[in-house]
């Protein structure tokens, strides 16, 4: 599996893509293998203000639910609607069209608590 550089990672296997005070946000390659096939997927509404490490979401595969975590907080500005659809997405391109939440941030320093590929790697390998 590949880790895209320009992004940053949780150890609950969530990914961050950082655009200005804006953040993108998904689950990994890693967790999408584990879950195996996406069904559906639970996310919050916009406006909602989320905190870094609580639930905002479920997503569910054919194997399990198992709940989402903020990697960082803030308050969502756009959800990723096509995953009502589509939410096979979330396996087929965990990285790029399987994003689920944007959000305007709200605590900027909480970026130094995330991996960089390297270390989420590293973590998946263990």
């Amino acid at each position: 599996m590949t880790y895209p550089e320009n992004l940053k990672y949780t150890k609950d296997h969530e990914w961050v893509k950082l655009e200005g005070p804006d953040a993108y946000i998904g689950i990994t390659d890693f967790a999408q293998s584990e879950l195996g096939d996406v069904v559906y997927v639970e996310l919050p509404e916009v406006g909602r203000h989320v905190k870094a490490g609580k639930s905002f979401g479920t997503v569910e595969s054919v194997k399990a639910v198992s709940d989402l975590f903020m990697p960082l907080s803030g308050t969502v500005s756009e959800v990723n609607v096509a995953l009502k659809d589509n939410p096979e997405a979330v396996n087929t391109h965990p990285h790029e069209k399987g994003w689920m939440i944007k959000i305007a941030l709200s605590d900027p320093t909480e970026i130094s608590t995330l991996l960089s590929a390297t270390d989420y790697s590293a973590l998946t390998r263990s």
